[in-house]
């Protein structure tokens, strides 16, 4: 769990300015709730579900020995690696985008595509472990490649090394993007949807 000092009014001010506001965002931030019209920080609107249903309980999913909580960075990243849903008989793992990053948070393998994919599959099937799971529990994974024309070859030659060494028949569903990752020293990024079964 992230520990915080101090209390919510306070963290929100350390990362938004209220002083130097545009007026389009002073504007969002009143019609959102969080400032008042004299510009205070207030506590966020408590929503009442619909009759008949409740909120579902969240827990993260963490791997400390493999990569850290992005939101532990010096300038915090506000995500969890990963969130487990339990659903009736069902238990549903949400694994964030996952890419070469240790336990200190550093990106590992700069310019090594091949080892970035491998550290990558390393941390996702340490995340997927916390939880009893593993990839034959995966239903769905999204790949985000810097340069997909380039690596695209690689990266499919190393993921279905990886998935026959996982014996996973059939494989997850997938799908391939290019797109811009947060760090310019990353390559490839992956998320994946794992879903169990209870058998009790």
């Amino acid at each position: 769990m992230q520990k915080m000092s101090g209390n919510a009014s306070e963290q929100t001010l350390d990362l938004v300015d209220t002083r130097s506001l545009s007026s389009g965002e002073r504007e969002e931030l009143i019609a959102l709730g969080l400032l008042s019209t004299l510009g205070g920080v207030q506590p966020p609107s408590r929503v009442t579900p619909p009759e008949g249903f409740s909120s579902i309980e969240t827990q993260g999913i963490e791997a400390p020995n493999v990569l850290n909580e992005a939101y532990d960075y010096e300038k915090p990243s506000a995500f969890s690696r990963g969130l487990r849903l339990d659903l009736g008989n069902y238990r549903l793992l949400i694994i964030s985008g996952t890419a070469s990053v240790d336990e200190l948070g550093e990106t590992t393998h700069v310019g090594d595509f091949r080892a970035q994919c491998w550290r990558t599959y390393r941390n996702i099937t340490t995340l997927l472990e916390a939880e009893g799971a593993s990839w034959k529990d995966v239903v769905k994974c999204t790949c985000y490649l810097r340069d997909i024309e380039r690596d695209y070859d690689e990266f499919n030659k190393i993921r279905t090394a990886f998935f026959r060494w996982q014996e996973l028949n059939p494989l997850p569903a997938s799908v391939g993007i290019q797109a811009r990752l947060c760090r310019e020293n990353l390559l490839v990024e992956i998320e994946a949807l794992a879903i169990l079964k209870k058998t009790d």
